[in-house]
């Protein structure tokens, strides 16, 4: 039986009103209230009938994004991108965008607690899967809207969008393959990321379909920036037996492996073949420019504002799972590194 606001007024003494004002946040409320009242909801399992309160009040025609951060300094141009897609879709259905920053974690959650509680915005568009994601779990269970770039290990049912990664990374081993590479080293993500276990079982099977050996000392994992790309590379480069080539799970640690290269003296794209995958603008202009795996970054953005929105409006979605096909861009990084036996 659910548990409504009469029981956690009966724990805490208190009138109905007060607890459902304490649950909210009001100023009139005091802290030590408040702290009681979440306290005795958490622990008797409330949850909070969002449909119902959201009848007793307007839309805010806001949609939320809480950009999940790993450090002091975040530049990663795929966010920039993808935002760019989701603002300029929101403003063009009459819709503004709240964009926040929150470390994954249990402060990350809190933030969307807190969100759904107050009258901020109308639904949330979520990033970066994980393999067991909380943010999707606890949105599902209390039916607050929202639109997902990325599925989880298990229980998808909910809409998004998403690139199909393992295809992706299968098209890189095959171009790799057909220049003649057989010791290939992967720049991993962390591995609680959906993407990055789609695409190490991309890189996984393409290996093992090229007859290639897979050696694990060339399997590493980093924090998806360029210096983590630029570290592990200058790692694996300076070993005895060092790659014929470097494929890294996106574009910024195959930027920092390019460098890595580069320190050491060898010419990427002749002595050294190096890949990435997202295909963010400085895929293009860097030095040599770098072959990587293109998803349309801007436009799944505009995807998945759209269906939020429609979400939000309770208008029907001719798709509500929708899995995109990348394609392999080949360039200089990769295009003179033909290997010989």
């Amino acid at each position: 039986m659910a548990v409504t606001l009469k029981d956690i007024a009966l724990r805490v003494g208190k009138s109905v009103t007060t607890v459902s004002r304490a649950l909210h946040d009001f100023d009139d409320v005091s802290p030590d209230t408040k702290a009681e009242v979440r306290s005795i909801a958490k622990e008797l399992g409330y949850i909070p009938n969002i449909h119902a309160q959201r009848l007793q009040s307007k839309h805010t025609d806001t949609i939320g994004f809480i950009m999940p951060t790993f450090g002091p300094r975040f530049s990663d141009p795929f966010f920039s991108e993808f935002l760019a897609g989701i603002g300029n879709q929101a403003a063009k259905m009459g819709f503004d965008l709240l964009v926040s920053t929150c470390p994954p974690g249990t402060m990350e959650l809190q933030a969307y607690e807190k969100n759904v509680r107050s009258p901020r915005v109308d639904g949330f568009v979520i990033v970066r899967t994980r393999q067991e994601d909380q943010r999707i779990k606890f949105l599902s269970q209390v039916k607050f809207p929202f639109v997902a770039f990325g599925r989880m290990l298990e229980h998808n049912d909910y809409a998004y969008v998403d690139e199909d990664g393992e295809y992706g990374m299968r098209q890189i081993i095959d171009h790799l393959a057909n220049l003649g590479h057989k010791h290939i080293a992967y720049l991993d993500a962390p591995g609680h990321f959906m993407f990055a276990h789609y695409r190490r079982q991309g890189f996984l099977a393409g290996i093992k379909d090229n007859n290639i050996e897979i050696d694990p000392d060339l399997i590493v994992t980093g924090d998806m920036t360029q210096r983590a790309g630029y570290q592990l590379a200058t790692e694996l480069l300076m070993q005895e037996n060092s790659p014929t080539a470097i494929v890294a799970c996106n574009d910024l640690m195959a930027l920092g492996a390019i460098s890595a290269a580069q320190q050491l003296g060898l010419i990427v794209g002749k002595d050294l073949a190096v890949t990435g995958f997202d295909n963010i603008p400085l895929a293009e202009h860097c030095h040599p420019p770098l072959t990587t795996v293109h998803q349309p970054i801007y436009q799944i953005g505009e995807m998945v504002c759209e269906m939020l929105i429609k979400h939000i409006r309770a208008e029907p979605l001719e798709q509500r799972q929708i899995i995109l096909q990348p394609s392999l861009v080949v360039r200089q990084s990769t295009i003179g590194n033909q290997i010989t036996d």
